[in-house]
């Protein structure tokens, strides 16, 4: 009897570590209010000044992607990864710290700057499954006075495997996937001077993987919208949006969930391939 006792607990405790990473770089409001005080735990809130001013999680940072990118006439392309390591080491966030990402719901924010980090080579990643909203009907501290975290060293290690170029784009035999809505896929509706999409890339809006309580939907349904897409693990996959904000939670699922070995995020987005007239678009 306590063999079998035995042998059971030890299976397990081996299938346990599976278990919880079942949603990868996804994190739960019970396993944050474990590590949150943590030295090495860094809280982003990726939501907009003004939100971050009336409420935030306690201890959490704010920065904002827009502050991230660019001048110039192509909208979102990101800074120099030495310009963007300044800014996060400001902050108080070093490329070694368990970096926590929230924003009010919609992933946008909070998979943006995911990314980015990812890009810049930080291994230690998440986002905060059902936000803001989750944190709060947990009844966890927040506050409204803001963190102040002494500068911090950041040293990029830049993946250059997760970035996608407009000539990767061109010369992909994968899949381009559009996460943008149908409207703006088909040129209904979009920001863009020519609206439409790139030629021979594929819709799927990316809040298709969102539950309406602002949580990922399970791995199972996620694996199944995505196989109906026409997307397989086997097969590259470029994601794309009018300015690649929206990519990043498609991202984190794809690698982290589902196990996608080759996605890339086409920073120049949208924006950019309708900015050059020599590429076509579609409707």
């Amino acid at each position: 009897m306590k063999t079998k006792i035995f042998l059971n607990l030890l299976i397990i405790s081996l299938l346990l570590p599976l278990f919880a990473g079942a949603q990868g770089d996804m994190i739960s409001v019970k396993e944050l209010s474990k590590i949150y005080k943590d030295k090495n735990t860094v809280i982003i809130s990726a939501r907009k000044a003004k939100d971050y001013k009336q409420v935030h999680i306690l201890g959490a940072v704010n920065v904002w992607h827009q502050d991230l990118y660019k001048d110039g006439p192509i909208k979102a392309l990101i800074k120099s990864p030495e310009e963007l390591a300044k800014i996060f080491a400001k902050k108080g966030i070093s490329n070694t710290n368990t970096i926590v990402l929230y924003d009010s719901g919609t992933g946008k924010y909070s998979g943006r700057i995911y990314w980015i980090l990812k890009y810049l080579g930080c291994e230690n990643v998440k986002i905060l499954d059902g936000h803001m909203d989750a944190w709060r009907k947990g009844r966890k501290p927040v506050t409204k006075n803001p963190t102040k975290r002494k500068p911090a060293k950041f040293v990029p290690k830049v993946n250059k495997a997760i970035f996608a170029t407009m000539a990767d784009v061109k010369a992909s035999k994968g899949v381009v996937l559009d996460v943008r809505s149908e409207k703006e896929f088909k040129g209904i509706e979009s920001e863009s001077v020519r609206k439409g999409h790139i030629p021979g890339s594929v819709n799927l809006e990316f809040s298709k993987i969102i539950k309406a309580d602002k949580k990922l939907k399970s791995k199972e349904e996620m694996a199944n919208i995505f196989k109906k897409a026409g997307l397989s693990p086997d097969k590259e996959v470029i994601l794309y949006c009018e300015s690649s904000v929206r990519t990043g939670i498609v991202y984190l699922v794809l690698t982290t969930i589902l196990n996608y070995k080759n996605v890339k995020v086409y920073d120049g987005a949208y924006h950019e391939w309708e900015a050059n007239a020599a590429n076509k678009v579609e409707k």
